[in-house]
């Protein structure tokens, strides 16, 4: 399959066929954090890091949906030099569409086709921390937390439950004021957390420095960190929104509550 028909064969998430990749080996890393933390430059710098490797690397960057045509607004490929290396890298933007979850429609297919197509890493970036992101569990292998020297990003990721599924966090542009000691506070936060605390790596996406330190951590962590029931959970979920959505009466449903032809009882009715 080339680029083209990969191309649009993901926008056509239906016609996929796929089969559901195996856990293990991982290849799947996702990464969210809030907006303007560097979550697209750093990676970019981890993609560039994979290809001198020699690993295959497809990006989908949850990008948030124009509420015009509903379409990605496509910020992420222009934060991205790598995405011009060559044959080896695929960058694609997908819209949210505004779906529940903060992902898109069958996401778990799209991983799927591109491992089968020979694509050795798969980078999934969020559009950004909040409570709708932990949904990134139910298809990511790793999660990768981006962090900035602002403590109000901290609190946020806390509050959203991010946090405790982080397998690693990155405190990016650590050569800013701060840094440091927002990278100690996440530390102890994490320590009083059970089970043994996610590593926490100082970086800049601006800099390169601590980029090949932060990969290396990744490499070796022996498992995910998070909760088999949440990740189990968020995976049940997401399965259960993609039969909601499939379902033959759903636009019904949908434009009857809009035109007050059905109760949201009636809705659901129709929906089993």
């Amino acid at each position: 399959m080339n680029r083209r028909e990969l191309a649009r064969a993901l926008s056509d998430t239906e016609s996929i066929s796929a089969p559901e990749r195996a856990r293990e080996p991982w290849c799947v890393l996702g990464v969210t954090g809030a907006p303007g933390v560097g979550k697209s430059c750093l990676v970019d710098h981890i993609v560039q890091k994979w290809l001198e490797s020699g690993e295959k690397v497809a990006i989908l960057a949850i990008d948030p949906s124009s509420p015009v045509s509903g379409g990605a607004l496509l910020g992420d490929r222009m934060r991205m030099s790598s995405v011009d290396f060559g044959e080896d890298v695929f960058f694609r933007s997908i819209a949210t569409r505004n779906l529940p979850g903060g992902l898109p429609s069958r996401l778990d297919k799209m991983v799927d086709l591109l491992v089968e197509q020979g694509w050795t890493k798969i980078i999934i970036e969020t559009v950004g921390a909040g409570q709708s992101e932990i949904r990134i569990v139910a298809v990511a292998d790793r999660i990768l937390l981006v962090e900035g020297p602002a403590r109000g990003d901290v609190i946020q990721a806390e509050k959203a439950g991010i946090l405790e599924l982080a397998d690693i966090v990155a405190v990016n542009k650590c050569d800013l004021e701060g840094a440091e000691r927002v990278a100690d506070e996440i530390q102890l936060s994490l320590n009083f957390s059970e089970g043994d605390a996610a590593p926490v790596v100082l970086c800049s996406a601006e800099t390169g420095e601590g980029v090949s330190e932060l990969l290396s951590t990744i490499e070796d962590l022996t498992a995910a960190r998070g909760p088999a029931i949440a990740r189990a959970r968020e995976r049940l979920l997401a399965a259960h929104q993609e039969l909601l959505l499939s379902h033959p009466n759903f636009s019904d449903a949908l434009k009857g509550l809009c035109d007050g032809r059905y109760t949201i009882e009636e809705a659901i009715d129709l929906l089993k």
